[in-house]
Formats: structure tokens, sequence, C-alpha cells
């Protein structure tokens, strides 16, 4: 369920008579519990509950219901339950049908409120749904609930006005959306004179079974596009006439109302019953965004990225640069005059604008800046000089840069309030300005220095939108002389692989100076073409964008990178990996970097690590400080350590593959097939302990295998799937059905092997040392007969370090790499006496797994539950391999990081050397 879902449920289940039996099982339902799940808890068979009244569900919550009264007692039976800790409970609630506490029991936070007040809290349930909470939902519930709402009426008005729901038409609805919008705020906000202007007409002037509201709106409407003496011409209605002008273009054009049905009227009327004064446009623009985004609409509620994540781009970029201006400037009224006197200057640009988040909290952020400018001054009541048009952006849908521009607008409304009071905010929000600074248009199309241009005026592109937006920028442009440019946002992602034609043109187009780079990078790629040839033009510029961090790994880093610097730029400051989260947490599968770029400049650089900043002199291709340092793909190691191979690839339909029980029934009763079944082990074989087998026949044992009716059957499958497949080179082994399509190696003793694919959140990477009895399959890497010593170079952490740096990431995954991040990884020259040290620390880690025999590595590598003794064992391992490093431990994994790409460094550079001395 999503987050506007589990608010409705809430409010309804708010509203029934309380049943203490039954509210239990009705508050788990409204989180998305399935029915299943609750039978097993009415019957008490997944139901541990110590309290009476109680029902607890393991890992989530412990609720339990009282008499009136017995609220305190009840919860603080709830919170001394042994069953609470034992089924590691992240709630514990009670209630009465009067009152409800709650806490949540991993933060600390407590929630008490009388029970029918309860929905007005359901921010703070949301983890029990899997979604990730922000605290501006916690704090403000009405943009999920108007979200909610207005989806309802949009839904409900497309399925009874199917013109409506048409491309052609689609722009008109969307339209009429954002004036409902502004009507609902306007009215809540004292723009509408009159206690609740709009809502109340509509409960008087429209019948109950709706058949009137599309009239009653549309002279709404056009009252609020005529102005003074026109008035009377228009001969409005009396009702009408309260309706102030407002025009800005927002009502100017077509009048045009979908046809109500009684439904649809109830929800209009339920979505003004809300009050839209407590909007926050931050949050607000993205979740109206859903609403007309027929895809996005399952996930209402959860499309806002937080502003702690935003203010991660703004701040580096140039906020954290004016807290400080101000700071210095003290009380010194010159100096915060000039100050000032820049932020008006200030443009902030996102051409990949959405419903204009960063616009917004840039824009906010400014505005309280100038506030203590104007305080400390002694002018507090002075009207803002931060103009609206300096925050431009580019969107491509059309509805998404409307309601940015509305977003602005209540943001500068909402400013106005706060900063400069109620009566000087109404007195200047009406009318509404013409003027319009979002462009509706393709950003790896238009020319970004006629969109936000650095001074004097420029052209805009497009001009049909709802705010009739000019063609001619010199409207809306002035003078900026001395000014600066920010660019930012958070543009499309998309892999190579996953984009669309049109997608590959536009990257293309992007990527005209270097178009072999559009073939094999990400889309997002594009916006940092974009602004290398914008800051041609405008040097000064400064941008900061969110990327897939994918764009500072593997191939990706050396292709983009290198043609950054050429172009004269640097990577001014950085975050590394984290997720861009929005509200849920299976929605929020992005790992995302945020680079930071302008010309080179002999300024400090910033490195961002979770809550850590490193001051450095240069950011690399991978958030590397102080090293600039690409790391190519080698085909052989660069250090001392063994080959590594890919595993064995079947290319069988499945059919060499017998699961436990077929393998042993097989061996059991088939002696001429028993010594081919081996062991297979992939990826989740190794790392989950699941036992699979597989046919293993070598060339010179295909006649004495085929004595087996059991092996002729299968080798008969394997060859009828091979000849249907596509592949010409899979369709040629149909004439040997016996053996793998690539087998890249074998062993005669032992084999280290390495998962492809793992998760992050394990300290170490998983390996494991095997018999030669195993077939290794495609999903692992595998370094056959190699010294042990090779293994405590993969447990360890600097190599955990170097794979997170230099291979492509899976989200956060680590996708392991033998040419990219073995073969380069940088081991100094090791003594024997060095080997035999790190080969006692392998055997010392596979002891330590031996004694938790039969867990397997995914338990073993639980990050909550890693044992004593393995934990100790990977700590001397990394002691001993560190020391022949530095001669001590690292002090975190940036020293380490810094160290291992210096060692790369001297070490291919004398790789390099001696090749050439070779070649002379």
């Amino acid at each position: 369920m999503n987050a506007v879902e589990i608010e409705e449920a809430l409010s309804a289940l708010a509203i029934e008579p309380f049943d203490g039996t039954e509210f239990p099982f009705a508050f788990l339902l409204a989180f998305g519990n399935k029915e299943t799940t609750i039978k097993r808890l009415r019957k008490g068979d997944s139901n541990a509950s110590d309290v009476p009244g109680g029902v607890l569900q393991r890992n989530n919550i412990h609720i339990a219901t009282c008499a009136p009264g017995k609220v305190r007692e009840t919860f603080q039976a709830l919170r001394t339950s042994t069953k609470t800790a034992q089924a590691k409970a992240k709630f514990i609630l009670a209630a009465d049908g009067e009152t409800l506490e709650a806490e949540d029991l991993i933060s600390g936070e407590p929630l008490a409120c009388p029970f029918p007040e309860f929905p007005d809290h359901f921010g703070f349930f949301l983890p029990l749904a899997g979604i990730s909470t922000i605290k501006e939902i916690k704090d403000n519930p009405v943009d999920v609930r108007a979200t909610g709402r207005l989806n309802k009426l949009y839904v409900e008005l497309l399925q009874n006005n199917k013109d409506w729901a048409t491309d052609e038409r689609r722009a008109d609805m969307n339209h009429f959306m954002a004036r409902l919008v502004f009507c609902f705020f306007a009215e809540d906000t004292d723009i509408f004179q009159g206690v609740s202007l709009f809502t109340r007409t509509l409960e008087q002037m429209t019948e109950r079974d709706g058949s009137n509201t599309h009239e009653v709106l549309e002279t709404i409407f056009r009252a609020m596009n005529v102005q003074g003496d026109e008035r009377a011409a228009a001969k409005l209605p009396r009702w009408a006439e309260q309706f102030p002008y407002v025009n800005g273009g927002l009502f100017s054009g077509s009048t045009d109302v979908p046809r109500f049905t009684r439904t649809a009227r109830a929800y209009l009327l339920r979505a003004g019953e809300l009050n839209w004064k407590e909007i926050n446009p931050d949050i607000f623009g993205s979740m109206i965004q859903a609403v007309a985004d027929e895809e996005e609409r399952g996930a209402l509620g959860m499309h806002y990225t937080s502003v702690p994540n935003i203010l991660k781009v703004l701040n580096p970029l140039f906020l954290d640069d004016l807290r400080a201006q101000l700071e210095a400037a003290g009380d010194n009224k010159v100096k915060l005059l000039n100050l000032r006197k820049r932020m008006a200057r200030i443009r902030v640009f996102d051409p990949a604008c959405g419903s204009g988040n960063f616009l917004v909290i840039a824009y906010k952020q400014m505005r309280a800046i100038e506030a203590e400018i104007n305080q400390r001054r002694g002018e507090p009541d002075l009207r803002t000089e931060i103009p609206l048009t300096n925050f431009r952006g580019i969107e491509l849908r059309d509805f998404p840069a409307e309601i940015a521009r509305l977003a602005l607008i209540i943001a500068e409304f909402q400013c106005d309030v706060l900063y400069r009071g109620q009566k000087e905010a109404l007195a200047e929000v009406l009318p509404l300005d013409a003027q319009n600074w979002i462009t509706c248009g393709n950003a790896l199309r238009l020319d970004w220095l006629a969109i936000c241009p650095p001074t004097g005026t420029g052209v805009k592109l497009v001009g049909d939108d709802l705010f009739n937006t000019p063609l001619n920028q010199a409207e809306i442009d002035f003078e900026n002389e001395g000014g600066e440019t920010y660019i930012c946002g958070n543009p499309p992602y998309r892999g190579s692989k996953w984009q669309s034609t049109d997608q590959k043109v536009d990257l293309a187009r992007a990527w005209a100076k270097h178009p072999k780079l559009a073939k094999t990078t990400d889309f997002v790629t594009g916006w940092f073409a974009r602004f290398f040839d914008y800051a041609d033009s405008v040097p000064n510029a400064v941008c900061a964008f969110v990327a897939t961090n994918s764009v500072c790994q593997g191939q990706q880093a050396i292709d983009v990178w290198p043609v950054a610097f050429q172009r004269g730029c640097e990577i001014r400051f950085a975050h590394t990996s984290f997720k861009w989260a929005n509200l849920a947490s299976n929605n929020a599968g992005v790992t995302v970097v945020v680079v930071g770029l302008g010309k080179a400049s002999a300024e400090p650089k910033k490195l961002y690590q979770d809550d850590l900043l490193k001051q450095c002199s240069v950011i690399g291709p991978y958030l590397v400080p102080d090293s600039l340092a690409y790391v190519q793909k080698a085909s052989e190691p660069i250090g001392e350590q063994s080959i590594m191979l890919f595993g064995n690839m079947p290319r069988d339909g499945g059919h060499l593959f017998l699961d436990s029980d077929v393998a042993a029934k097989v061996m059991a009763e088939d002696a001429v097939a028993r010594p081919f079944i081996k062991r297979f082990v992939g990826s989740d074989e190794l790392i989950n302990g699941r036992q699979r087998y597989c046919l293993w026949i070598e060339d010179n044992e295909v006649e004495e295998a085929r004595g087996s009716q059991f092996v002729v059957e299968r080798l008969k499958l394997v060859a009828e799937s091979r000849s249907k497949s596509d592949a010409e080179s899979t369709r040629s082994f149909a004439r040997q059905p016996h053996r793998f399509v690539q087998i890249a190696g074998s062993a005669r003793n032992s084999v280290i092997v390495v998962p492809r694919v793992s998760s992050e959140s394990r300290p170490f990477l998983p390996v494991d040392y095997l018999t030669s009895d195993f077939i290794i399959g495609d999903r692992n890497f595998a370094l056959y007969d190699a010294p042990l010593w090779n293994l405590a170079l993969v447990a360890s952490r600097l190599h955990w370090v170097w794979i997170g740096a230099v291979c492509v990431r899976l989200e956060m995954r680590f996708s392991y790499s033998n040419t990219l991040g073995w073969n380069t990884f940088p081991v100094p020259k090791l003594t024997e006496q060095n080997k035999v040290d790190l080969t006692r620390c392998a055997e010392d880690i596979l002891l330590a797994r031996e004694v938790h025999f039969p867990a397997t590595i995914a338990d073993l590598y639980d990050p909550e539950g890693m044992p004593d003794n393995l934990r100790l064992a990977h700590e001397r391992n990394d002691e001993v391999l560190e020391r022949i490093y530095i001669g001590r431990r690292f002090r975190n994994d940036t020293e380490r990081l810094e160290k291992l790409f210096d060692l790369y460094t001297k070490m291919t550079v004398g790789q390099s050397r001696l090749q050439k001395g070779k070649a002379k």
C-alpha cells in the first residue's frame, strides 16, 4: 500500500465505533498485511503476545487494547514485555478508543494523542508498511491527504469524461487541476476574501448530483480572468463577482471544465475541507505531479525527495557560501547590503526541474538568508529583492512544468507572510505576474543560454503553456551584470541498454563533440555534456547534478571524466554513494552520487562521505581525494596475485542440472551416471548454501557416460534446447551436448571462488575455498589451484573498498570484475614471510567458519549476527595485510583508497615503462 492509501484506511478506522478485539487486526490491514497473515494472528498461530488484549507481529509491532483509562498502564506492559524484545518489534501501541499511545522502539520517538486524531500521525507508522518516513511528512500530513483526494477526483473525472482522457485533451485536464490547486490554496490563505469562499460557493451553487458543477466552475474561472472596468461587460452573476482578478495567465484562455458526477462533486468538496494554508510546496509539487502521471499514480505520496537530500546539492553549490558571507558580515550594514545585492543577481537554473523541488527549496533558503540580512539592517518589512524569474527551469512534460511555477508562487507568498506579514503579502500577491520562467521542452535539445543567459536578454523557445510563456525573454529579463549562475537538479537516469530510441538520439545530440560517449553512458550524462557546452560561454557557471553512482565507476568513469577535465572543468565537490530516498523504501532503489562541476580553479575541493567532509586539492573520477588516476581494465594482475577466471557457462536449457533429490536418486540407482554427477556452485549456492548438482562429462568420457539411459535422455534435451537458440555460438554446441558451452578452467586440487554479485551490507566480500570436485558456475569467478594467501586478499577490507570504488555497482550491490577489480588491485611486493602470514590468516578465517557449520556465508556474514571468532579472524587478516602496505592499520576507508590509488599509479607507470623497454 502507498502512503495515501494508508492515510485513508486509518482515517476510516478512526471514525468507526471502537472495537478493542478487532482494532489490532484492522490497524494491521491498513498497512497492507495480507488476510492470511491476519488469519494466523487471529488463531494465535503467530501471535506470541503476553499482554492481555495484545497482538504481537514479529519484527513489526506489539499492539494491545484496553478498558477506558488504562492506556498508560497497558503501554508500560507492552514496553516491559519480554515478548516485545524477543520478537524484535519496531513499535508498541496501546489504545482504548479515547486515547492512543505508541513508541518507535528503534528511534525512541513517542506518540500520544486523542484516539480520533491518530490518523493525523500516519507518517509516524509508515515504517510498518516498509516505507521510510521523512520529517516533513510526519509534521505535515495535509500534503499526502491533498494528493489522495485530488487523485480520486482526477480518476473519477477521467472515467466520466473520456474525451478529456485523450492525449489531445490531457493538457486541458492538467490545466484544470492546476487551477483547482490555486483556488484551494487561495481561499485558505485569504488571497480570496471571505471564509472558504471557493468551497462554500461550490456547496451553495452546485446541485448535489454534480450536474451543474462544471458551469459554476467555468463561471468562477471566467471571473478570475476579468479585471476592473471589464467586469460590467462580462455580466458576471452576483455570487461570482466576489472572486478577484487573478489571471497572470493562470485563468486566461479556455475555461472549459469536465462534467461532474455526484461522486466527483463529493471528492471536490472533500479536497476543499483540508487546510491548504499548510501545503508545503517542497513536497506538494512532487506529489501532485503523480496525480497526472498514470505510471506513478500507484506510488502516490511517495514521490517526494527529502529536503536534506536536495540540500546535499544546493548547500555546497552556493548556499554554504552565502551563509558564510552572512556570518562574516556580522552587523556591518555595508557588507550586509552588498550580500543582499549579490543574492538579487543569483540565478538558479534546473534543466530537469520536474515539479520544481530544487528551485522551491533554493528560493526558500535564499529568502531565509535575506530575511536575516534585513533583520540585522533594521529593515524587517522590506520587500524582497530576490525575483522569482531568477529561478529558471526546463521540464519535458507540461503538467510538472506548470506545477513548478505554481509551487514557486506559493513559496513566494508563504515567505512574504512569514517574513513581512499577512497584510503585506496579501497586498502584493494579486494579480499574479504574467511572466513565466519555467520552459516546457527537451533540455538536451534546447539552448541553455537562451533559457538562462548570464546577463542581458535571451529568447524563450516555448510559449504555449498554461501561464502564457512570453516568446520574448526580454519581457522578463533584466541586466544582470556580475550575477552568478548555479545549475542544479536531478536529471533522469537510464543505462545505455534501457534508453528509448528518442533518448539515444537526445544523448547523441548532447555528446555531439564526443560522439563515442553517447553509446555507452547513462542518460544522465547528457546533462553533464550540456553543462560543458554552457560553461564554455559562461565560465563562472557552476553545476551540481544528482547522478547514478555508475558514472563514477567502471568504464563510465574512464569515459566521462577525462572529457570533463579536457574541457577545462573540475569536480569542485562531490557526495559519495548514498540512497536518493523517496518515501517508499522499495521505490528508492536508486543509488546516487552528487557531483559539482566548474571550470578549473585553485580553490580547495570538498568531498562528502556520509557525515564526513574532507578538503583536498583534487577529486578524481572515482570520487577519491587527491588522485586523478583512472583504472583501466587489465588482462592479467598488476601484482603477484594469481590469475582469476570466469566460472563455466552451461547454456543448456537447465537440462545438465539436477536438484538434490534427483541427484541422490540417480547416484543411488545408476552406477554408470554416478561419477559424472558433481556439485555445482553458482553465486546463490556459494552464499546461501543451496545444494545443486550438474552433469560434468569430459570429452574422453562421453561414450562411457552414454551407458546411462538417464544421461542419454538429458543430453538429448540439451541438444534440442541448444539447436533452437538464436545464438549461432550456442547452436554449434548442440553437437556436443555433454559439455558446458564455455569452460574457463578447472582445478586439480582446489579453487578459490568469488561471486560476481554480492550485497554491500556485508563487511567483507564473500569468498570460499573448495576442492576440485566442485564445478564453478559463470555467476562466480575462480582462482584455480591458487596459493591460499590469495583468499586473504579477497577477504580483506582493502579489497572490499577497492571493488566498491572501481567496479560498477548494481544499486549498492557489488558487481565484481576480474579485469577491472582483481587484476588492477594494487598489492605491494610480498616477501615469502608475508605470504606465510597471509596464508595463516586465510586458514584462520576458514577454521572460524567451520566452528559454525552448517551456517552459510549469508548467515556468517550477516552484519547483525557475525560470530565474534570470525570477526576477530578477519580483523587479524586486515591488520597483517595493512601492515604490509603502511606498517599500521588504516584509519578509515578514505585513507585506504588514497593509498591504493597512489600505489596503483606507481605500479601501472612502472609496468608501462617496462613494456616500452621490452618493445625496444
